[in-house]
């Protein structure tokens, strides 16, 4: 068995005295593992950073094995964002939740083009933390948990969307949500595609994708715990409003 792609490193793990275990996540395989032979020596292991975009081949004997990656630069991203702690944070936060989310060998072209602008603009582009919140949203929604805030969950309206239901993840409108405003996840404006948005509102927007990353996602993965780079990017975006 072989193919050869491109890919976004996503993770990168010692494996015995000189080897490392990589994973890629590429356009047309998806989440995908492999060894890299001597990628703890001095020639390749500055090549396996995350986020670097990377020419791989992979080859086994069979479909279902681990297999062997080689691998080729084509240009590394943490090299240029290693001085902005906030920007290096949502480096990690990505690359950890794709490896966390996503099923090994499944192709997810958009959320690839996707992840690659939102790598790309980390750290050059100043509304970045938006884009991160929409990520998220499309992570969701590519993995089978999409919200859907198109419409209020009672009344069918388009109008004055204000929330979200916690249980559902269907919108709800302000004048519905009367007395159960509360119990209810608020909605930013931004995410209903008006506009710009301020940081809190990115905060209540990571509130909101948190929720239900961890409401939905995690019990299919035996309840793990969301990456702690995530938690970490959250909580700087906090600290910098």
């Amino acid at each position: 068995m072989e193919w050869r792609d491109q890919g976004v490193l996503i993770s990168v793990r010692g494996h015995g005295e000189s080897a490392a275990i990589i994973e890629v996540f590429t356009e047309d395989h998806g989440r995908h593992a492999g060894v890299v032979r001597g990628g703890a020596s001095r020639r390749i292991a500055p090549i396996l950073q995350l986020g670097a975009q990377l020419d791989v081949t992979w080859r086994a004997r069979l479909d279902e094995h681990i297999g062997a990656f080689t691998v080729e630069p084509i240009r590394s991203r943490a090299g240029t964002i290693l001085s902005d702690r906030l920007a290096l944070a949502g480096l990690n936060a990505v690359a950890a939740l794709l490896s966390f989310a996503l099923p090994e060998r499944e192709a997810h072209p958009d959320l690839y083009a996707a992840s690659q602008g939102m790598l790309d603009a980390l750290g050059a582009d100043a509304d970045w933390p938006l884009m991160y919140l929409r990520w998220e949203m499309m992570l969701l929604e590519e993995i089978g948990f999409g919200l859907d805030l198109t419409t209020c969950a009672v009344t069918g309206s388009r109008e004055d969307l204000a929330y979200v239901s916690p249980r559902s993840g269907r919108a709800v409108s302000r004048n519905a949500a009367g007395e159960w405003a509360d119990r209810l996840l608020p909605l930013p404006l931004c995410l209903l595609g008006q506009g710009g948005a301020s940081a809190g509102e990115v905060a209540d927007g990571l509130r909101l994708t948190g929720h239900f990353l961890n409401a939905w996602l995690a019990p299919q993965l035996g309840h793990r715990p969301l990456p702690e780079a995530r938690r970490r990017l959250v909580e700087l975006l906090a600290r910098a409003r």
